[in-house]
């Protein structure tokens, strides 16, 4: 039976006065446990100071207090074949560009063992896949999230593997998103102005500088950190408004890091949420007036965020041949557009 992994904890400075809050403030970002997950470990009697099981969320804990946490091993995922289509924009023998649809994950986990972009690879690959990335996530060099749609590029080969890595690593690959976003960012915002890490370049580009962690108590959640987390720097810039007023705005976004959930962080950090997304814009909607009821239904029903990966270049690792590709617009971001659009402004 496999052992479980024991995480420590030291309680930093001015504890929340409960064991679980706490906790979920001060557990590692690695060890990716939520508030809840938390509390069902404390109550399973995972939870120890100085060798005594703590089982009541509500014990108090004080500065320097040295909690272990004691938590099972994931579950090993064995990766199958899967004969799902691929939409695939290039292929040769080192790479291959697919344009991933909604819903689908990249790699297999334990919530997900199946159904994921390695899966799909598997099948139309066989074995020739880069084993750089390990048995879960044979070729994988970068991702999008599920609810995101858009292009990703997977290495085949190793050298392929090693030098799109590099490239990412150097952020000299060329990654542009469209997003639909509450709001309009302009640069005349005050608001905006005093937000801090947040400017404007010339031609009206919002440019936000950060850093990006996981969320203190909601931890499946990323947060902009004052401290910790990992720098993140983002642009923006509006292509299309939409209401009268405008109230809403098409904006391409591109990255020159690339953390997790970072366009959806930093465009809510900005108060410009993008539309649909119930993890970090579900209480906003589209203000009534500018908008007909039929465009705030549609952008309130929208299911996901309002996200696309359009663009995608980088320099083959091989043949150092630049390429670049481009992805429409999915279905349900063009229905969403038009009706937007029958409000939109100049």
């Amino acid at each position: 039976m496999t052992q479980p992994l024991a995480i420590t904890v030291i309680i930093s400075a001015d504890p929340p006065k409960r064991l679980d809050k706490a906790l979920a403030r001060d557990v590692p970002d690695a060890a990716a446990l939520s508030r809840s997950r938390l509390a069902r470990l404390i109550g399973d009697g995972a939870v120890r100071r100085a060798g005594t099981v703590l089982t009541d969320p509500k014990a108090r804990v004080s500065e320097g207090d040295e909690i272990t946490v004691l938590v099972d091993a994931p579950a090993e995922v064995e990766t199958r074949p899967e004969d799902i289509p691929l939409e695939i924009l290039f292929e040769d023998d080192d790479l291959i560009v697919v344009n991933k649809p909604v819903g689908m994950v990249v790699h297999p986990a334990p919530g997900t063992p199946g159904g994921t972009l390695v899966n799909a690879l598997l099948h139309h690959f066989g074995d020739n896949l880069s084993g750089v990335g390990g048995e879960k996530r044979p070729g994988i060099v970068h991702r999008i999230d599920k609810d995101t749609s858009g292009l990703l590029v997977v290495a085949k080969s190793d050298r392929a593997h090693h030098g799109l890595a590099a490239q990412f690593e150097a952020h000299t690959v060329n990654r542009r998103y469209v997003a639909f976003v509450h709001g309009v960012p302009d640069a005349g915002d005050p608001r905006l102005r005093g937000l801090p890490g947040v400017g404007f370049e010339p031609g009206g580009i919002l440019r936000l500088t950060t850093q990006i962690g996981r969320h203190r108590t909601e931890r499946q959640k990323q947060a902009v950190l004052t401290s910790g987390g990992r720098h993140a720097i983002t642009r923006a810039r509006v292509a299309q408004t939409f209401g009268d007023p405008a109230g809403a705005a098409r904006v391409e976004c591109w990255l020159e890091t690339g953390r997790t959930h970072q366009i959806r962080v930093h465009m809510a950090y900005a108060g410009h949420a993008l539309l649909g997304d119930q993890t970090y814009g579900a209480r906003r909607r589209l203000p009534k007036k500018g908008f007909p009821p039929e465009a705030r239904a549609a952008a309130d029903a929208f299911p996901r965020q309002a996200l696309h990966a359009a663009t995608l270049g980088f320099e083959h690792p091989v043949s150092h041949e630049m390429l670049s590709f481009s992805a429409e617009l999915p279905a349900d971001m063009m229905a969403l557009e038009c009706h937007l659009s029958a409000t939109s402004g100049p």
